[in-house]
């Protein structure tokens, strides 16, 4: 018997057990499109009357649409497609030097897109992304999800980014904020894990088939995002993909957000790779090639990390371990 957490069960009812159908039948088609309703009733094993009740509904929500198939000898066959371009979504990835702001239909297709500056200051940042997603609303209409990656931890209970170590951003209610100024509803996750499910969504087949992996997101930082059996698995307070601060050695090229220089991210960061260039490059010409390594947060110059934030970022080595992508997967909320 599966022990359950009794704090977060939610009790199946009727509505859930639609709910579910409607999603298996809508995967099915986006998956295996053109797709006709005895193939779906056949790989699910749902009653032909059910697989017709949900695309009936479905039809109605202007989410998929019929086509004719080619004729084996007796009536053509109707076929089903999903019609991308019914829903939209935004996916907002602010990065550590850049921020893009995109649109997406149903299968993951960039229709518009803009990058600009991140700005350091949270509440300039805010306008600078609410500013520019209204926009896209105004523009494309029928958004109904927006997706936010950060490159730092999300607390997953209450969608708050807890801790944004390059910009020392603390408690930002992004999530929230961005909603109540657009009216969309709006999930948040931290750059690793939004990256992780973009490759189980739209990666490549030896990727989108295997139900777990993980991976390993390199950049200005370094952090992973955990698949288990489809799923993102974010942990206690969306800490279990922060490897990043595992101690692996001593006397890295740099020093990580929380200012120690024996972790992986000393080690195998962006700003390691260029550290470690230089060094081995010395000269005018290697500078005037590469930008300069920022200093981490806990450098001399930069405000120190407090305790509790550097223990934050080591939690999941004791298992107290939470995008974009995941609001252009259908839905249908």
């Amino acid at each position: 018997m599966r022990r359950i957490n009794l704090k977060k069960a939610n009790v199946a009812r009727a509505d859930t057990i639609r709910y579910i159908n409607r999603q298996i039948v809508l995967n099915f088609i986006r998956e295996k499109e053109p797709i006709s309703r005895a193939e779906i009733s056949h790989e699910t094993a749902l009653q032909r009357s059910t697989v017709s009740l949900i695309v009936d509904e479905l039809k109605t929500r202007g989410l998929i649409y019929e086509i004719e198939g080619e004729s084996t000898g007796g009536r053509p066959p109707t076929l089903l497609r999903l019609r991308a371009a019914a829903s939209l979504a935004i996916g907002v990835d602010i990065g550590t030097a850049h921020t893009t702001v995109a649109v997406a239909d149903l299968a993951g297709r960039v229709v518009d897109r803009e990058t600009f500056d991140t700005d350091p200051d949270v509440r300039a940042m805010f306008r600078k992304v609410g500013a520019s997603v209204q926009k896209f609303i105004r523009l494309h209409g029928n958004v109904e999800g927006i997706g936010v990656c950060v490159p730092g931890l999300v607390d997953p209970e209450t969608d708050i980014a807890l801790f944004i170590p390059h910009f020392k951003w603390r408690n930002w209610s992004l999530a929230a904020e961005l909603s109540k100024l657009t009216g969309v509803a709006v999930t948040i996750d931290n750059d690793a894990n939004a990256a992780a499910l973009a490759e189980l969504w739209l990666g490549r087949p030896e990727i989108r088939d295997v139900r777990d992996f993980i991976l390993v997101l390199v950049e200005e930082g370094l952090g992973t995002g955990i698949i288990f059996d489809g799923q993102v698995y974010q942990g206690v307070a969306g800490a279990a993909g922060e490897f990043g601060h595992m101690t692996i050695g001593k006397g890295a090229p740099v020093a990580c957000a929380a200012g120690s220089e024996e972790c992986w991210e000393a080690f195998a960061s962006e700003r390691a790779t260029l550290a470690r260039y230089r060094q081995r490059r010395p000269g005018p010409d290697s500078d005037d090639a590469l930008p300069a390594a920022r200093p981490a947060a806990g450098t001399p110059g930069q405000e120190p990390l407090t305790r509790q934030e550097h223990e934050c970022n080591r939690s999941s080595m004791s298992g107290t371990s939470r995008c974009a992508s995941a609001a252009s997967s259908p839905s249908t909320r």
